[in-house]
C-alpha cells in the first residue's frame, strides 16, 4: 500500500488514493477558475478520496468547499487530509447521496461532481439534476467532467473499452450521452452553458440557469 498521496505528500491515516486525481486536477482547476466566482460556496458531490477537494480548497482561498460522499471510507479519507492540511475554507465531508432527497445543504453558489454520473446509475444522475436545481443559488452553476458519448457514440476507443468494463462491474453503471444528460438538466431547469475539451478523452460540462450564457461551444 502507498504511504505518499498523488502528489508526493506523506499520507495520514485514514488517507486514500485516487491516481487519476493528480492526473486531471490542474486542468479540471483551470477551468474552475474561470467559471466560479471569486469568493461563495461550493458543494462537491462524491468527493471519493478527498484529494480533489483539498487541491482545490488550497488554489481557490476564496471559496468554501463543501465535500460529500455517501461511502464511509471516503468520508474519513476526505477528513484525513483536511485534519492533516488545516484549510479554514476546506469543511468536513458531508453524507450525501446524489439521487436521494433532501440533501443536506442549504443553497450553494456552484456543485461540481468529476467521475461520478458514470461510476453510478442513471438515478444517480437524475437526483444530482434535482438536487441542484433545489441547492443551486439563482446564477449558480453545476459542473461536471468526466467521460460522455457524443450523438450516441464513444469518443474513443479507450472510453468504449472503460464503459464495457464499467458495466461487467455494474450493469446499472456506463458512459452517459451527452445529449441525454442535457435533456435531464432541461427537465430541472437547467441549460448547457459549456462543453470544454479535456485530456484523455473527457469534458468538463457546464450547466447554468443563465439563459445569456455565451460559452456553448
Amino acid at each position: 500500500m502507498s504511504t505518499e498521496t498523488s502528489a508526493g505528500e506523506p499520507l495520514p491515516p485514514d488517507a486514500l488514493v485516487a491516481p487519476a486525481a493528480a492526473r486531471n486536477r490542474d486542468p479540471i482547476l483551470e477551468v474552475l477558475r474561470r467559471r466560479l466566482p471569486s469568493r461563495g460556496v461550493v458543494l462537491e458531490i462524491a468527493s471519493g478520496s478527498g484529494e480533489h477537494a483539498l487541491h482545490f480548497a488550497r488554489a481557490l482561498p476564496g471559496i468554501i468547499w463543501q465535500p460529500s460522499d455517501p461511502d464511509a471510507a471516503a468520508r474519513r479519507s476526505i477528513e484525513a487530509y483536511r485534519a492533516a492540511n488545516s484549510l479554514p475554507n476546506l469543511l468536513a465531508p458531508l453524507a450525501l447521496d446524489a439521487s436521494g432527497a433532501p440533501w443536506p445543504v442549504a443553497h450553494v453558489d456552484a456543485i461540481v461532481s468529476i467521475n461520478m454520473i458514470h461510476i453510478a446509475p442513471w438515478e444517480a444522475c437524475e437526483g444530482l439534476f434535482r438536487g441542484a436545481a433545489a441547492a443551486l443559488a439563482p446564477a449558480g452553476q453545476l459542473i461536471l467532467y468526466g467521460p460522455f458519448n457524443i450523438d450516441g457514440r464513444f469518443t474513443a476507443p479507450s472510453n468504449e473499452a472503460f464503459d464495457a468494463s464499467l458495466r461487467s462491474r455494474d450493469p446499472a453503471w456506463g458512459i452517459r450521452d451527452l445529449a441525454e444528460v442535457c435533456a435531464c438538466a432541461g427537465r430541472n431547469g437547467l441549460r448547457l452553458a459549456e462543453r470544454v475539451e479535456m485530456p484523455a478523452n473527457n469534458l468538463v460540462v457546464v450547466f447554468s440557469r443563465d439563459q445569456a450564457d455565451q460559452g456553448v461551444s
